[in-house]
This record gives structure tokens, C-alpha cells and sequence, in this order.
């Protein structure tokens, strides 16, 4: 069995009183997801999912602390992989897709982002990280 890991985060803004969520869709599959890459060197969890968001979608993210998200899956016969996700706000700008890998990057109101998503997983992570900024009010922060 090979075992694989990779980190990303769901970032959210605020604007004009509604919650944006951060998404890209892969060129490979062509469905909407959360910004996330593999795990390099010597990198630890949070610095992969701060490079993996910057390099899908060329925005600077925030990590929010106390947040933490693991899904495990098996992409093809003989992988098991993890995936690490953080909740976060941005930083900056708008997005631009990595050329080769992401055909879109974009944000999404959070009901739109919710049906946009297509795995199960993927709507429960948004779920309990919208949850998460509620809980403990960082979501009433001007991203």
C-alpha cells in the first residue's frame, strides 16, 4: 500500500454582510474543490496548505487556529491518502488558477459554493469550518 498526504484550507471572506468561499476547479476531473497539494520535504502541515493555496490560486491565506479537518480515501488501487485542511481568511486579492493544474479559481457565495461542491466529504469540511468561524467569531471579521 502507498500512503500519500496533502494539506489545503477553506478560506472564507466576508463582504457586504455574506461569507465567500474559496474554490478551484481542476483542469484533471473538472470538479470544484478546496485549494490543497501534497506534502513536501520536510514541510509541516500548516506551511503545505499556506504554499498549496498560494500556488493554486495565487492568494495569501491566514490560518485559523483550532481548526482541523483529516479525510482519508483511496484515489486509485493501492493509495491510501490523508488530507489535512485549515480553516483560514485571505489575505489578499483576487484569484488566479495555476496554469497546467487549476482551470479555475474563484470565490463563491456559501450556498452556491455548497451546491458547486461534489463530494460528501467536501460539503461536511465546509459545514464544520463555517460552523467553526461561527463558534468562536471569526467569522464577524472584514476579511
Amino acid at each position: 500500500m502507498r500512503y500519500e498526504k496533502s494539506c489545503g484550507a477553506v478560506c472564507v471572506r466576508k463582504e457586504n454582510g455574506s461569507r465567500f468561499v474559496l474554490m478551484v476547479r481542476h483542469i484533471a476531473g473538472g470538479h470544484w474543490a478546496f485549494p490543497k497539494g501534497h506534502v513536501e520535504g520536510d514541510e509541516c502541515e500548516p506551511q503545505t496548505a499556506l504554499r498549496e493555496v498560494l500556488e493554486e490560486t495565487g492568494v495569501h491565506i491566514l490560518l485559523l487556529p483550532g481548526f482541523r479537518f483529516v479525510t482519508s480515501y483511496s484515489p486509485t488501487k493501492g493509495t491510501m491518502k490523508k488530507v489535512v485542511y485549515f480553516a483560514a481568511r485571505p489575505l489578499d486579492g483576487e484569484p488566479t488558477p495555476q496554469p497546467g493544474e487549476i482551470e479555475e479559481a474563484k470565490y463563491f457565495e456559501v450556498n452556491h459554493a455548497m451546491s458547486l461542491l461534489t463530494h460528501v466529504t467536501d460539503r461536511q469540511l465546509l459545514e464544520q469550518a463555517l460552523s467553526f468561524m461561527d463558534e468562536t467569531g471569526k467569522s464577524e471579521h472584514s476579511y
